[in-house]
């Protein structure tokens, strides 16, 4: 059993509340809950409004936020959340719980597969490998832990895309472009996003590596969200007919991540 210290109280007293007042923070504190809850963003007039405070002071803490990079200001002139927040609560421990939490699944996919697979996160605009297994043979494709792959072009990066909120899905291929100057998405890349929803994986020839094939699958959250992607380098073993097809080794790693997205990860 794991032992908790007992809860900070949501509310302090009310003299000790005017004692540690932040105004500034309060402030921008409210920007960020005002804006979690609208879909479209909105313009700094009506921050302003909802806010009751002057378009001159909320001016200058959103010209912060969007420094700090936890808003965005859209060609319309409108703010919206940035996944900064959301990147950050999925980092330190809550990653490391899920790379523990994934080991074990990944460590029986490799041995029944026979292939190598490894854990990505989305991470500013690009994915970064969280976790590596090798393949049990004396062969395969292994990327290293802590690499960054692109976001467009890849397995892993394809089905972090898909499995997000249009919004989120709109600031992730923002911070994509803006990445080391990346290239901006194809234009049929929404068509290809629907298509991994609708089948629930992504199975695409490596436009890297020759002869590899990446087949990816989503670790969802409870809002159905990806928190991660767990992706097999697929190489065919000519040698062994019978090694898994690749089509054996999609419905392998669909049920990995299946199985994390069910598994308690906090």
């Amino acid at each position: 059993m794991v032992n908790r210290k007992p809860p900070i109280p949501a509310i302090l007293p009310p003299d000790d509340a005017d004692r540690y007042r932040a105004p500034a923070l309060d402030k921008g504190l409210d920007i960020l809950e005002l804006l979690s809850a609208t879909e479209a963003g909105l313009t700094q007039a009506e921050i302003a409004k909802a806010l009751d405070r002057s378009p001159n002071e909320i001016y200058r803490m959103l010209d912060r936020l969007v420094r700090r990079g936890y808003v965005v200001r859209t060609e319309a002139e409108r703010y919206e959340l940035s996944l900064k927040l959301f990147a950050l609560a999925h980092q330190h421990a809550p990653l490391r719980r899920l790379v523990a939490q994934a080991t074990p699944f990944m460590r029986r996919f490799v041995q029944e597969a026979g292939q190598s697979c490894h854990l990505v996160v989305y991470e500013h605009g690009r994915v970064v490998v969280v976790a590596q297994l090798d393949a049990p043979s004396y062969w395969g494709l292994a990327i290293r832990v802590g690499a960054h792959v692109a976001l467009i072009g890849t397995g892993s990066g394809h089905v972090l895309l898909a499995f997000q909120s249009a919004q989120e899905r709109r600031f992730m291929l923002a911070e994509h472009e803006a990445a080391a100057g990346e290239a901006p998405p194809p234009d049929d890349l929404d068509l290809h996003l629907a298509a991994i929803r609708a089948r629930g994986y992504e199975m695409m020839p490596s436009r890297q590596t020759r002869g590899v094939f990446n087949v990816s699958a989503p670790v969802l959250g409870p809002d159905g969200s990806a928190l991660a992607a767990v992706t097999c380098p697929y190489i065919e073993r000519i040698e062994d007919s019978t090694a898994p097809t690749v089509e054996a080794v999609a419905r392998m790693i669909t049920g990995v991540g299946r199985a994390l997205s069910l598994a308690p990860l906090g």
